[in-house]
């Protein structure tokens, strides 16, 4: 029996953006897909709530079934210089990119141990490789994700359960149209991405064929980390 038979893929942040056209995409690949975020999704809750996530979880597992995919996309931008940051724009973020995949991981985990089967795909950046002054918080949160996914990996390599990253450069999304045209130069291909990109790469890294990526890094970015 597939995978897809036993349970569902979660994405946080699924609604719109990189998000939205990653839960197509898993839908089209035949998955049943749930959307947790703050103002939409098929659940409602702060990601950065841990007591919200975890009543968010119940809710998706009884509707949906074991969650046997995760996508940790949601995420948030508070650009300031480090020096101005305010401690609240550097709590939020971490709390939003950082803390609130560990806790969706941890409780995903749960039900891929007794499946013996999971992807967990958490959703980086560009910038967690290479420094853009004014974003300290999200450049350290998007890196600390790069660590936790190898960590994750390496727990669970024995158990059939991957981890991954991907680190998507300048994807035209509503978040990124204050930055494109500064990062357009900085990029070989010399255009933006598209969101289908960045889910195309996730939809591979979700399948029965990349069982044997585990703790990996893949940028999607047009060579800009190149």
């Amino acid at each position: 029996m597939s995978p897809r038979d036993q349970g569902c893929a979660l994405v946080t942040g699924g609604e719109r953006g990189i998000g939205g056209a990653i839960t197509e995409r898993l839908r089209a690949d035949g998955w049943t897909v749930a959307t947790l975020g703050r103002s939409g999704g098929d659940v409602i809750a702060d990601i950065g709530d841990r007591e919200a996530v975890k009543v968010a979880f119940d809710e998706v597992q009884e509707r949906y079934g074991p969650v046997l995919v995760l996508v940790n996309n949601a995420g948030q931008r508070l650009d300031s210089l480090a020096i101005r940051m305010p401690d609240a724009d550097w709590d939020a973020v971490l709390e939003t990119n950082l803390t609130g995949a560990f806790t969706a991981t941890k409780l995903a985990l749960s039900s891929m141990l007794k499946a013996r089967w999971g992807r967990i795909v958490n959703i980086s950046s560009v910038v967690a490789e290479h420094a853009n002054p004014g974003q300290a918080n999200y450049a350290a949160s998007k890196a600390g994700l790069l660590a936790l996914t190898r960590t994750v990996a390496k727990e669970m390599a024995k158990k059939g359960i991957t981890c991954n990253a991907v680190t998507p450069g300048l994807i035209t999304t509503e978040m990124t149209t204050d930055v494109a045209q500064a990062l357009m130069p900085m990029i070989p291909a010399a255009r933006a991405g598209t969101p289908a990109e960045v889910a195309a790469c996730v939809a591979f890294l979700c399948s029965d064929e990349a069982a044997y990526v585990n703790g990996a890094t893949i940028a999607v970015d047009g060579g800009m980390a190149a």
